[in-house]
């Protein structure tokens, strides 16, 4: 077996790592060059398959022989799992990025060792199609040369924002780690109301889709804000208006803001 220090090893190859291990090989990274670990014996072959040249390791092993050490998995296997890669760490230190919902940098040093060099990160699922953003923070033993290093890992599948307070990823967590689901309950809204309005499912479910996504460009490449871009479409006494206050009126700030208070009161949970 080929012992020469792995670029990257991911705990845990679901869709985001998955789609961050993808990122990876498109930017340029040899598959050789990176190790999963991965207990789902169906998901690592069809990975293997995917990228030849993908090496499965056991989770220790894989610590002990990667540089950066990608734990994607969920919050709730972190305190089990943590302690048994505290030794490797603790030889090999690699940087350690993690992806789990909730988990301070604080705890995760307590399970793999205060020296350990850790980045908490927040992607979120259009990184699968290389247009995630990701919020990151940096416990205080993470160096410049550590940065550099996440920002390229999770750059590959979209972009970075850095968060100075450790306390705001879990506002992280609940805007745009779970924002793209309220996007897509909104076309999902939008696609019903449109069939009953009499529409047939596919005209409803493209017309929805392209006007969410429309919309988004537009905003993206904007000087102006969403305020101005919403009250140029809203004529006085026209159809747009109308339908804006019944949004206005039932609340939906308020249900927004209560949903996201939600999500943010989850991830400290998940926490611990």
């Amino acid at each position: 077996m080929n012992q020469h220090p792995l670029e990257a090893g991911f705990v845990g190859a679901g869709n985001m790592g998955q789609a961050l291990i993808a990122g990876l090989i498109r930017g340029g990274i040899d598959a050789t060059a990176i190790g999963i670990a991965e207990p789902d014996a169906a998901r690592a072959t069809a990975l293997q398959a995917q990228f030849p040249g993908l090496a499965l390791h056991a989770p220790a092993e894989l610590a002990a022989r990667t540089r950066t050490l990608v734990l994607a998995v969920k919050p709730q296997v972190l305190p089990t799992l943590a302690p048994t890669l505290a030794a490797a760490v603790a030889t090999a230190a690699p940087l350690v990025i993690s992806v789990a919902a909730g988990v301070s940098t604080a705890r995760m040093a307590a399970w793999l060792g205060a020296e350990t060099r850790i980045i908490r990160a927040m992607p979120n699922t259009p990184a699968l199609i290389g247009a995630g953003i990701a919020g990151l923070f940096a416990n205080d033993r993470a160096s410049a040369a550590d940065r550099e290093t996440a920002e390229r890992l999770l750059g590959a599948v979209g972009t970075t924002v850095w968060i100075s307070e450790e306390e705001q990823m879990h506002a992280v967590t609940a805007t745009s780690g779970s924002g793209p689901a309220y996007v897509f309950l909104l076309i999902e809204a939008m696609a019903a109301a449109a069939e009953r309005l009499g529409l047939d499912s596919d005209r409803a479910r493209e017309l929805s889709l392209a006007t969410v996504a429309g919309a988004a460009r537009l905003a993206a490449g904007s000087a102006e804000g969403p305020a101005q871009l919403r009250a140029r479409v809203t004529s006085p006494g026209g159809t747009t208006e109308r339908a804006v206050a019944v949004f206005e009126d039932g609340g939906l700030r308020e249900l927004v803001a209560e949903a996201m208070q939600a999500a943010a009161a989850r991830s400290r949970e998940l926490g611990g």
